[in-house]
């Protein structure tokens, strides 16, 4: 599907605020409003009005409070609230939108006050203004995540040009240029590291607040703060694609796509409104060829009632609001969703399947053990190696390099590649080899069986003739790695899958490491597509495939939920996945899964709620044993119990 191109630097918080308007007629949505007492004025003075009123009606204080004097008091307390409900629910008629609960209030409200009953009239149209104020409060409160992502989003950016750092605009500046960045300032695109380290606060851009130590030649990313000195950096993509600008556009995305539940709620309430509002009209005239004392304003004000009750704000305000906290909460917690969508797919996955390299792994190689059999030192025996390793360009040799060798460097001449199997060449007047098993035994030289047991990627060293040494290399395992498994069992998950492109033996290695329950290693990207088809044909299993390079974006396509590594992983992958992980850590999945389950229970918890007490007092009012004060609370009280209920998800923690 074609995504949407997004202006970063238009891009508004409150875009997709008020899920329930149908227009602009009728709008509360910015925070600055729900700060300023203003928005606050028309629902405290008609308190005050209907709050007077009441009392005054009660004690029969004034006799002049009767006839047009009390009906003008009441009118004017109904203005600042119920006027524009009534100018919504007109533009949506107008709109072609007859069924709306604007239009639902309106006739309710409008027809209590031709019954006389003018306290209630005004007290539903009141009640129904301070749930759209709690209401704004808590999208706001909601979409405070999203308002710290855009004020990460730098400003401006210190550009070496001729011969000095000035001010440019970030989306200005072009790949490989070196920007200066100072204490307390964002960095404004992704890049390498030029100076010798920084400590840097990531927080906007993988969730976590404690600072992280970066070292020369790292990557850094655009939004994150500078803690300690003035550092320099070398832009390696464009502001439109940096990780900032990345995590804005899949933020706002995520608000448009939206869950089976949500857009079932609408459609339901676009039949569910008609309905009632027939209903109400059948019992207003109905009883009358059915009961004998049948009196209209009696069952005019029972079928008021109903439309009051009936009316679906709890539904339509809450379920979103659920949905985005959810996002929200995700989000803080260093996980983006793509949408609603994915957070209800999320609940249903059982089978997790992962790739190795990059995902459970470092994806960064290290010498695990060097074992030397010359006559040499380690140190010298090194020296040969690296020597050789010197003029390769292969990841295993970069792994080698690192070795801290004490003394001269050594320098390898004539040095020539043999396909598929190594180095050879000359060290200090030493013919050396360098590579695999193939290599050394095609030279006629011995290799100790030994080394035949060994699982990890190995590099063999003969020196003038005699097998001199090895050094095993391996992939690290990411700190939380175990922790990962653990907690994905924990969260319910009965299958865990590891699919690795990496050899059979290593891949075979890791799984029993971690305790997975299936593993296949030397797979190509269409042999793991093949995989994951084949357990997606299983009865009752949803599968959730975790990777980071290109050649996992088929498999993420293809999977029930895609998840994918943010930090390390391909630009490939992340456009691809659902559900991105910030951190690169795997034991945020765990956390995506009880996320996404806390936001599923609490929606329906709030769908729940607000049948139960609409269907009680919707058969005590056609009995006549509800009034309208009972209506407001089934109406505006659910919505309200409800709101509060979705933003617990701001405050919960998933650990």
């Amino acid at each position: 599907m074609k995504k949407k191109k997004v202006n970063l630097r238009d891009l508004d918080p409150n875009e997709h605020q008020g899920e329930h308007s149908h227009n602009d007629g009728h709008n509360h949505s910015s925070p600055e409003e729900a700060s300023n007492f203003k928005t606050y004025l028309p629902a405290i003075f008609s308190f005050v009005m209907l709050i007077t009123g009441i009392a005054v009606d009660y004690f029969d204080a004034f006799p002049f409070f009767r006839g047009w004097v009390r009906i003008i008091w009441y009118t004017v307390a109904y203005i600042p609230v119920g006027f524009p409900v009534i100018k919504e629910g007109w533009n949506s008629i107008r709109n072609g939108d007859f069924f709306t609960e604007f239009f639902l209030m309106s006739i309710a409200t409008l027809g209590a006050f031709a019954i006389g009953e003018y306290p209630e009239g005004v007290a539903v149209m009141l009640f129904y203004a301070v749930g759209e104020l709690f209401q704004n409060a808590a999208v706001n409160r909601a979409k405070g995540n999203i308002k710290a992502l855009l004020d990460a989003r730098p400003d401006e950016a210190l550009v070496y040009r001729n011969g000095d750092f000035v001010s440019a605009n970030p989306e200005t500046v072009e790949i490989g240029e070196r920007i200066q960045v100072r204490v307390g300032e964002k960095i404004p695109l992704d890049g390498i590291l030029l100076s010798k380290k920084a400590s840097l606060n990531t927080a906007a851009i993988t969730g976590e607040s404690k600072p992280d130590t970066i070292a020369k030649s790292e990557k850094v990313y655009a939004g994150s703060i500078n803690l300690d000195g003035v550092i320099e950096v070398k832009t390696t993509k464009e502001f439109k694609n940096s990780s900032i600008a990345r995590i804005l556009d899949m933020v706002q995305n995520a608000t448009a796509r939206k869950s089976k539940t949500e857009l079932f709620i609408r459609k339901f309430a676009r039949i569910y409104t008609p309905i009632v509002v027939f209903l109400a009209i059948g019992l207003t005239f109905l009883p009358y060829f059915f009961v004998s004392d049948y009196v209209f304003r009696d069952w005019l004000y029972r079928a008021l009632i109903f439309l009051v009750i009936s009316c679906p704000c709890a539904l339509v305000i809450s379920i979103p609001l659920g949905y985005f906290g959810g996002l929200g909460a995700a989000s803080r917690n260093g996980i983006l969703f793509k949408g609603a969508s994915f957070l209800d797919a999320m609940t249903k996955v059982n089978t997790v399947v992962m790739d190795k390299t990059g995902t459970v792994t470092k994806g960064v190689f290290k010498i695990k053990e060097v074992v030397n059999k010359s006559n040499f030192a380690e140190a010298e025996f090194m020296q040969y190696l690296m020597a050789m390793e010197e003029q390769s360009t292969h990841p295993i040799a970069k792994a080698i390099l690192e070795y801290k060798a004490d003394g001269a460097d050594f320098e390898a001449t004539e040095v020539s590649e043999v396909a598929g199997k190594g180095l050879k060449g000359t060290v200090n007047g030493k013919q050396v080899l360098v590579g695999n098993k193939a290599l050394i035994v095609s030279n006629g030289i011995e290799v100790p069986s030994e080394t035949d047991t060994i699982v990890e990627s190995i590099v063999m060293v003969a020196i003038d003739g005699k097998f001199a040494g090895y050094v095993t290399i391996a992939d690290e395992l990411k700190e939380d790695a175990h922790q990962a498994i653990k907690q994905i069992r924990e969260a319910g998950i009965s299958k865990i899958i590891m699919l690795s492109g990496d050899k059979d033996s290593i891949t075979q290695q890791v799984s029993e490491e971690l305790d997975i329950d299936w593993a296949k290693g030397g797979l190509l990207p269409e042999d793991k597509l093949n995989e994951v088809e084949k357990l997606k044909t299983q009865p009752d299993t949803t599968v959730a495939f975790m990777g980071d390079g290109i050649n996992d974006a088929p498999v993420l396509a293809a999977s029930d939920v895609g998840i994918a590594m943010g930090g390390l992983g391909s630009d490939v992958a992340i456009e691809t996945a659902d559900v991105i992980i910030q951190t690169d850590q795997p034991s945020k999945i765990a956390r995506a899964i009880k996320i996404g389950r806390s936001t599923r229970r609490i929606v329906w918890q709030n769908i729940g709620l607000a049948f139960g007490v609409k269907v009680i007092v919707l058969i005590l009012g056609a009995g006549g044993l509800a009034s309208m004060w009972e209506a407001v609370f089934a109406d505006v009280g659910v919505a309200l119990l409800a709101i509060f209920n979705a933003v617990r998800l701001q405050k919960k923690r998933w650990e």
